[in-house]
């Protein structure tokens, strides 16, 4: 397969972001039958002997969709299974909630997914599509013309690109959603965020920990070593700022703090990112023979593991409506199926993004009513297991039915 531009073919989409949901949502279009290209700078296949800073916690639907992709197998190496979610609330609240789990086996599943390092997601998904998606092209996009017959994607290097559909998987400052003229809502919250990894003497035990504190959340998530586990600590932006100063040696330290004895004695602290908190949100999911997909509809906090199952549902769901265009001999960037798609992530999209947005206000606020009403609705749920499981069910999936490639093998269609 060739990975040169060409100015002749009309593919039936290009999908712009060689990210995890990008690259995703080319292999699904290519499951379909569609003629796909997928535009942009590859991934770096670095291997490394400790885990990726950043890590996706990708739960069931996603897992079957990685299958039907057929990039499952590779990938098993690199996941771990996140068998439960462990929340405490280790703020200094008079009302402190109490501490609650989460166990897949509540729902009758051994795990309710799996935790991959970002980039040995990418480095399989990527080679997968060197063999199954049909043109590659590694350079960066410097414009998107569209037109009501096609699009027209110029590359770095002075080529194009022509499709009927654009599939913007470019990341929060998308030039594929800003021609297509789509307007976005902006959620700021003073925070950022500390991506890394650390070793502990006590296993894992494939249990992810949430400690929910004033001005944030610290997080682990199991890796496929039982004494390592991922991070992610949101804080205050002068707090992550101070916190990204520390050596290796006290920063460890201010972790032990923060989760005491239960993984033992942490040490060997990995490479540290920090990042901005926001969420954005596209006014429109779909316009101008363009559809958005992951962080260029929809970003928000590090709360919940939603942010690339959401633009994995986004690439499955693109996948039912072109497969429904090419099925009706219809035009897969036409306003009828734009409309089709934008309709179908609505509701997952608008209830993702209001929920994890309240849940990050709730850490944020020192109000005892709120307060009060968190631990009151943890307190319940750890006394009503068919409402806690009923939140847990409701956490996996979202509000509508899946999309067809992330429906069981047993159950999906042929």
């Amino acid at each position: 397969m060739s990975t040169q531009t060409t100015d002749s073919s009309l593919f039936d989409a290009v999908v712009v972001g060689a990210g995890p949901a990008g690259i995703a949502t080319a292999l699904a279009l290519a499951h379909v039958g569609a003629k796909v290209a997928l535009a942009g700078p590859p991934p770096p296949m670095v291997a490394t002997a400790r885990p990726e800073t950043r890590t996706a916690a990708l739960l069931t639907s996603s897992v079957d969709f990685l299958k039907r992709l057929g990039v499952w197998e590779p990938l098993l190496p690199h996941a771990a299974p996140l068998t439960a979610i462990r929340i405490v609330d280790s703020s200094r609240s008079l009302l402190r909630s109490p501490e609650i789990m989460f166990e897949a086996r509540e729902l009758g599943l051994e795990a309710f997914g799996y935790n991959i390092a970002n980039s040995a997601l990418s480095e399989v998904l990527y080679a997968r599509a060197q063999d199954a998606v049909a043109h590659l092209a590694p350079q960066a996009i410097e414009r998107v013309t569209t037109g009501t017959s096609e699009a027209v994607l110029t590359l770095a290097e002075g080529t194009h690109l022509v499709t009927r559909l654009v599939a913007g998987a470019d990341g929060r400052n998308s030039p594929c959603r800003k021609a297509a003229n789509i307007e976005t809502r902006i959620q700021r919250y003073d925070q950022s965020a500390i991506a890394s990894s650390f070793r502990h003497t006590i296993s894992h035990g494939g249990v992810s920990t949430e400690l929910h504190r004033e001005g944030g959340s610290v997080t682990c998530v199991p890796t496929p070593d039982p004494l390592t586990s991922s991070l992610v600590l949101v804080g205050s932006t002068a707090e992550v700022d101070a916190l990204m100063t520390m050596d290796e040696r006290d920063f460890a330290a201010h972790l032990q703090e923060r989760f005491g004895e239960t993984l033992g004695v942490l040490s060997d602290v990995g490479p540290r990112a920090a990042f901005p908190v926001a969420g954005l949100t596209a006014k429109r999911l779909a316009s101008n023979r363009t559809a958005l997909i992951g962080e260029a509809a929809h970003v928000m906090a590090p709360i919940g593991a939603q942010g690339l199952n959401l633009g994995l549902r986004d690439a499955a769901a693109l996948a039912d409506c072109v497969t429904d265009a090419l099925v009706q001999g219809r035009d897969p960037g036409e306003p009828y199926i734009l409309a089709q798609y934008e309709q179908a992530r609505q509701l997952d999209v608008l209830s993702r993004t209001i929920g994890i947005d309240l849940l990050d206000r709730s850490l944020l606020t020192n109000v005892l009513p709120i307060q009060l009403a968190r631990g009151a609705v943890i307190a319940g749920l750890n006394r009503l297991a068919p409402l806690k499981r009923l939140v847990m069910q409701a956490g996996l999936a979202p509000p509508v039915s899946l999309p067809r490639l992330m429906r069981p093998l047993e159950t999906a269609p042929a």
